[in-house]
């Protein structure tokens, strides 16, 4: 008889992690990768960061210190372009800017997409009058900052009295950075960083993205605001030079190069220009750093750099 119950509770066994097996493969089929630790710690900060997912929060993806400090660190949200449903777009610039103290949440789940490599990200910028649902949408990343709290209220959550929720950033790339102008008008938000992109200058309707983001939302904005462009070549540049002509209530900055809509995200190590600029803003605006010579002073390190232009409106 003992025999016989130890056969069936093999043979139960077998089929749990045969079961459990067939989850994690038909999850890496669908592009999907399954809860836990994604890739290599990487950043040149003192913090090499990782990715990693959660059970308790399937729609987006976290990027934070291997090793956690014992400070509490900011909170950053993150947009992606094309408002792509994947956490892992933008991995190499997020480690990198979680690496130098921030806990960073981006939209969407981890996935395994062409956008994990050197591709520039598709516009959802441009005049084409077909309109879709957006993969990812501004209120997920709303989600998460309650997701957040509630962990770091939880004396048994990795993440417990390591966030700062009152130091939040939001930033997003092209049709992320449409998302992060409605996260900025929420007011738990510091501050606000759109990379290559702005409200369309002939309204929502213009875009292929959902979203509808209208000029008069400028208004709603509260906190500095940075305006990161591609210059003339980039499809969101028109965009973005005319919220920086009407945002006059708060402090605003505006910087272009000549790289394009794709930004420096995949084309330098570790997101370039545009992952260190996202650091010395986000750190003098949610960390109290008021040294930060990338973007203040008459000759700040961004205004002197090469293909650099900058402009500014109560920063200095």
């Amino acid at each position: 008889m003992k025999n016989i119950q130890s056969y069936f509770r093999a043979i139960s066994l077998f089929m749990i992690l045969l079961l459990q097996a067939t989850t994690v493969k038909s999850q890496m089929d669908d592009g999907i990768f399954p809860v836990g630790v994604i890739g290599e710690p990487s950043g040149t900060g003192v913090y090499p960061a990782i990715a990693e997912s959660y059970s308790s929060m399937r729609e987006n993806t976290v990027y934070h210190p291997l090793a956690l400090p014992p400070e509490r660190l900011p909170l950053l949200l993150w947009g992606n372009g094309a408002c792509r449903d994947d956490g892992l777009s933008y991995a190499a610039f997020l480690r990198e800017v979680s690496s130098h103290g921030f806990i960073i949440i981006a939209a969407g789940y981890p996935r395994e997409t062409p956008a994990t490599n050197n591709a520039a990200p598709e516009s959802t910028s441009s005049s084409s009058t077909q309109r879709m649902e957006d993969p990812t949408q501004p209120q997920q990343l709303l989600d998460a900052i309650d997701w957040i709290q509630a962990q770091n209220n939880e004396p048994g959550s990795p993440f417990y009295q390591h966030v700062d929720l009152d130091n939040i950033g939001v930033m997003g790339h092209s049709c992320g950075g449409l998302q992060a102008m409605v996260l900025s008008a929420d007011p738990r938000v510091d501050s606000t960083i759109l990379f290559n992109s702005g409200v369309l200058n002939a309204g929502p309707d213009a875009g292929r993205s959902g979203i509808s983001v209208l000029k008069s939302d400028l208004e709603k904005i509260h906190a500095p605001i940075a305006y990161i462009n591609g210059g003339p070549s980039d499809i969101a540049y028109l965009n973005a030079v005319d919220d920086f002509e009407r945002i006059n209530h708060v402090p605003a900055f505006f910087g272009e190069n000549q790289v394009g809509h794709g930004g420096t995200f995949r084309i330098a190590p570790n997101g370039g220009d545009y992952a260190q600029f996202a650091t010395a803003w986000m750190s003098w605006l949610l960390k109290g750093n008021q040294h930060a010579p990338m973007f203040l002073g008459e000759d700040c390190e961004l205004c002197s750099r090469p293909n650099w232009k900058v402009q500014k409106k109560q920063i200095d």
